[in-house]
């Protein structure tokens, strides 16, 4: 037996976040392009860059967003070249953004179309960039 009064047929959740956003995988955008003046060397930084350049998040981005993307990728750099002090702060700055399902959760950030994204995540012009990365995993597990 429950306690309490009987649910109403039709209940509505009221309880809303005023700030909760959906975004939609669909219209990513093709977001920019690495700034050559980064100096970024390794194909993983390039390839995070990537990543959230073309993210449904990146659509709703400003100038300042941009700029802090610049100095994470930086960081990744950094991180590809065996300097794995750096993890903490590009953990902390990716979670800003909501990069894992519980750090859109935290947000209140819910994606639309996750299969279509998942299905344009790779781009079909670009070879992946597997062969480079395997030797920079290999190179930071071996030093």
């Amino acid at each position: 037996m429950t306690r309490g009064p009987k649910p109403k047929e039709n209940a509505v959740r009221r309880n809303k976040h005023e700030h909760a956003q959906t975004l939609s995988a669909a219209g990513s955008t093709e977001g920019r392009a690495l700034p050559p003046g980064l100096g970024i060397s390794t194909a993983g930084a390039k390839r995070f860059w990537r990543t959230w350049a073309t993210s449904p998040q990146a659509a709703a981005w400003i100038e300042t967003d941009w700029a802090e993307l610049e100095i994470t990728v930086k960081l990744v750099d950094a991180f590809f070249q065996g300097d794995t002090k750096h993890a903490g702060e590009i953990r902390q700055r990716t979670a800003k953004w909501g990069g894992t399902v519980e750090d859109r959760a935290r947000l209140r950030m819910a994606i639309e179309d996750q299969a279509q994204a998942d299905a344009a995540e790779a781009p079909a012009d670009e070879p992946p960039a597997t062969a480079d990365l395997d030797e920079e995993l290999f190179r930071l597990l071996n030093d």
